[in-house]
């Protein structure tokens, strides 16, 4: 019997027939492994798309900290879903452990008991290349620049200053305040190390107009103060007006 299978497989006919079943198999294979390719290609590609998208948006969202402002350091994720420093989430519950109800800074959720907390290892990576990428284009802060009153550690030059917070900015920070104060009214100036000065000490308001009369910068208060009915410019026009004077002589 065993000779006679042999014989079989032997003949023209069979033997063609499993050349033939061979082949599809082997076409029906490449293309199988075609598709996985393609699929893996897919992936790839879209995976690399996902990868530019979150690089794009590392350069633009601030992963910083609502307590302190500044980049998150240890980073958790609390059950609401917003992230804090480790050291700034833990601080804030501390002060509640009495009422023994845990609440969220941002959006004020409570829990209870107190939700243990894990750092946050994906925004722990997220973090540490936005730093490095920050840290590539922002310039030290040289002898007679303005410095950022912000970073910690090394220094960083300030590219702009704030009237209302009287604080300077690298660009770092500067995307931050930026991102913390969108809305709000914060008047920017070149960085400048002379934010005192622009300051009104009695009104604590920016000395934005100029009294001709005093011949003195003052601000909106004493305007309407003091220096009523005087003859009075935005300081701005004034500023324009004597770099014109000066051009013409």
């Amino acid at each position: 019997m065993r000779n006679l299978i042999y014989r079989l497989t032997d003949t023209p006919v069979l033997h063609t027939s499993l050349k033939h079943r061979t082949r599809k198999q082997e076409s029906h294979e490449f293309k199988e492994r075609e598709t996985e390719v393609c699929l893996s290609c897919c992936v790839f590609v879209s995976l690399y798309s996902c990868s530019k998208m979150a690089e794009a948006r590392f350069s633009q969202d601030e992963f910083s900290c609502p307590v302190c402002l500044d980049l998150l350091k240890d980073p958790v994720t609390i059950q609401c879903g917003h992230s804090y420093c480790m050291s700034c989430i833990t601080d804030c519950w501390d002060q509640e452990d009495q009422m023994r109800v845990y609440s969220c800074p941002q959006c004020r959720q409570t829990f209870s008991p107190r939700p243990a907390l894990a750092r946050n290892t994906i925004l722990t990576e997220m973090v540490e290349k936005l730093k490095k990428t920050k840290l590539q284009s922002a310039v030290p802060a040289g002898a007679g620049d303005v410095q950022c009153d912000v970073c910690t550690g090394r220094k960083y030059k300030a590219v702009k200053s704030c009237l209302v917070c009287l604080n300077s900015y690298c660009q770092t920070h500067l995307e931050q305040h930026e991102s913390w104060f969108k809305g709000k009214r914060h008047n920017l100036t070149d960085a400048t190390g002379r934010l005192q000065e622009m300051i009104c000490q009695k009104h604590e308001k920016i000395l934005e107009v100029f009294c001709r009369t005093d011949q003195k910068c003052i601000c909106v208060l004493c305007m309407v103060d003091e220096h009523k009915n005087h003859d009075t410019v935005s300081a701005a026009a004034q500023r324009t007006e004597k770099q014109v004077f000066k051009t013409r002589h």
